[in-house]
């Protein structure tokens, strides 16, 4: 059976990360162009890298929650791909081995140059953030000469993986969302791209699904209650 799961922002919650745009959120604390744009980038590049090494900080001792776990778990009778609009690695530390990240990843950096170029990635410790003062030098370069950055998708950038988002969401049998409003696009755009003919189910504790031709199946909890719900009926 192939299982598709689109996480959002609510996935994480239950690991105590704190959304961005919700009440409290990171967004009303951070000048959301000035640290998470191509122009912010651009204009102050230490700043932006100096927003990230704090997210850095705050993520280091996150851990996955039951529900990262469980989405794990199906891996082992079904066929199962993730994609999700965070930028956390939980769903990895859970176990999931096909993850497909839409919005990037916190923990990689790569050239300003060549932004999705695979050559130029490096993979940043999980380990030692606020501990040992790690960061990101100041002038740190990629191999192609241009500075490093956050692998991040940045507003008013394009969403490169939303293609992979889609050929994954047409092959689905099962599509589950889990966390998300569905308000943020391209990622709310995947549920258009899925069969008719396949079971859509949408945990949410306050689910806010809009027009939808498909007949989905609300499970009103948060990650962890609702996968042992869904568990129970796949």
């Amino acid at each position: 059976m192939k299982i598709v799961f689109l996480t959002g922002a609510g996935m994480s919650v239950e690991s105590g990360l704190t959304t961005f745009r919700d009440a409290g959120g990171l967004w009303e604390n951070y000048p959301v162009m000035e640290v998470a744009s191509h122009d912010g980038w651009e204009r102050d590049p230490e700043k932006v890298n100096a927003f990230y090494n704090m997210l850095r900080v705050k993520y280091k001792d996150v851990k996955p929650c039951e529900g990262h776990r469980l989405i794990a778990e199906l891996e082992k009778t079904h066929d199962v791909t993730v994609v999700t609009q965070n930028v956390d690695n939980l769903h990895e530390q859970a176990g999931s081995k096909k993850v497909i990240h839409l919005h990037g990843e916190l923990m990689k950096m790569c050239s300003s140059r060549d932004v999705d170029n695979p050559r130029f990635w490096i993979d940043l410790p999980q380990e030692g953030w606020g501990e040992t003062g790690l960061e990101v030098p100041k002038a740190t370069k990629a191999e192609d000469g241009s500075l490093l950055r956050p692998y991040i998708v940045f507003f008013q950038e394009n969403v490169p993986n939303i293609y992979d988002g889609i050929m994954e969401a047409q092959k689905a049998e099962i599509f589950i969302i889990i966390g998300t409003s569905l308000n943020v696009y391209p990622a709310a755009s995947l549920l258009q791209y899925v069969s008719p003919s396949a079971k859509v189910f949408l945990i949410d504790p306050k689910p806010a699904l809009g027009h939808s031709s498909h007949n989905v199946e609300i499970i009103a909890k948060g990650a962890s209650e609702g996968m042992k719900e869904l568990m129970e009926k796949l």
